[in-house]
């Protein structure tokens, strides 16, 4: 599975891009892992620079939770109807103020945001809600899904 998550840091240390890569994994945590680095531009930042961005909600519709993928899952044991969360989701798409999805107290300028392509995908037991758009508020995409969520138990 890749996530294709970017980070960047300024330094003036003197070691070779390609040690980079192998100084940081000994440094890390064992559940984060760097598989590339780059030098960039200084202007170039990380969360600001990007194009678009993909957010992935899982839900986990069995009637157990999963012991090992327990965090990284919402798991609701009500069977879900996915086709009205299908056709739910297509209602996010577009450039839309998005003020009622976001958490109160978040401080950016503008609620509007353009989502290009939201989707559900059902996997098994999992129902995957994924939203890709020019950004996102915060707890949007947490919002919209329980959106959807209440849309799929009615």
């Amino acid at each position: 599975m890749h996530f294709g998550q970017v980070a960047n840091f300024k330094t003036n240390s003197d070691l070779p891009l390609e040690k980079f890569v192998p100084a940081l994994n000994a440094n890390l945590k064992k559940s984060i892992v760097i598989k590339n680095a780059e030098e960039e531009s200084i202007d170039f930042h990380a969360r600001l620079s990007a194009k678009e961005k993909t957010y992935r909600y899982i839900i986990n519709n069995s009637s157990v939770p999963s012991a090992i993928y327990r965090t990284l899952e919402y798991h609701i044991s009500q069977k879900l109807d996915v086709e009205k969360m299908k056709q739910a989701v297509k209602y996010f798409e577009g450039t839309h103020d998005f003020k009622g999805f976001k958490a109160s107290g978040t401080s950016s300028k503008s609620s509007v945001r353009t989502i290009y392509k939201a989707e559900i995908k059902k996997e098994g037991d999992r129902i995957i809600i994924e939203l890709t758009g020019n950004g996102f508020l915060y707890n949007m995409v947490r919002i919209i899904s329980g959106t959807l969520v209440d849309v799929g138990l009615r």
